[in-house]
């Protein structure tokens, strides 16, 4: 884990420890209670099916700081076809299963801080050894998220980012 000195929050003005260097969220923005509900549903937290046609896999988005150590991570998900996510299912837990050619798949988290909607875009799904989630790039593009991707981030981009999430509601005097 990184030492943080901490940092004064531009929306509420308190002073917060940290700035988490990781997001994950729970389900495919496409999840719901009905869905849940739904014959041929199934959520793991690594997995996804949604009425038995339509499959997604969690894995996560790296993007390098440029000036701490590390990466920030967003964890989210990616559909893919019923190919390839038999495919993901099949080599779970075989060894050296990261050999695997990426698989093509589409965006299926909407991470609200973009200014424009991440949902869809197009991506490749890097299996990693078995333990860890895939590696998700972005097609290189000029959304935002794509940019960051390929150029990096620092560390007051996360404080801002954690802002945003610690905040959803309060509007900020520069925006």
């Amino acid at each position: 884990m990184h030492d943080f000195p901490g940092y004064i929050c531009g929306t509420c003005g308190a002073r917060h420890e940290d700035a988490p260097l990781s997001y994950r969220t729970h389900a495919p923005v496409y999840w719901s209670d009905a869905v849940a509900a739904a014959d041929g549903s199934e959520l793991t937290p690594d997995l996804c099916v949604i009425n038995g046609e339509h499959f997604f896999v969690q894995g996560t988005i790296d993007i390098p700081l440029l000036d701490a150590e590390g990466a920030f991570s967003w964890g989210v998900w990616v559909s893919l076809s019923a190919a390839s996510f038999g495919r993901t299912v099949e080599l779970w837990e075989s060894p050296d299963r990261e050999s695997e050619p990426p698989y093509f798949g589409w965006l299926s988290t909407e991470l609200p801080i973009y200014g424009r909607s991440t949902l869809e875009l197009k991506t490749h799904v890097h299996t990693q050894p078995v333990g860890r989630k895939p590696l998700v790039e972005v097609e290189p593009t000029d959304h935002p998220l794509a940019v960051a991707q390929r150029t990096g981030m620092t560390m007051a981009e996360v404080r801002h980012i954690a802002e945003r999430l610690r905040h959803p509601e309060t509007p900020r005097a520069d925006r």
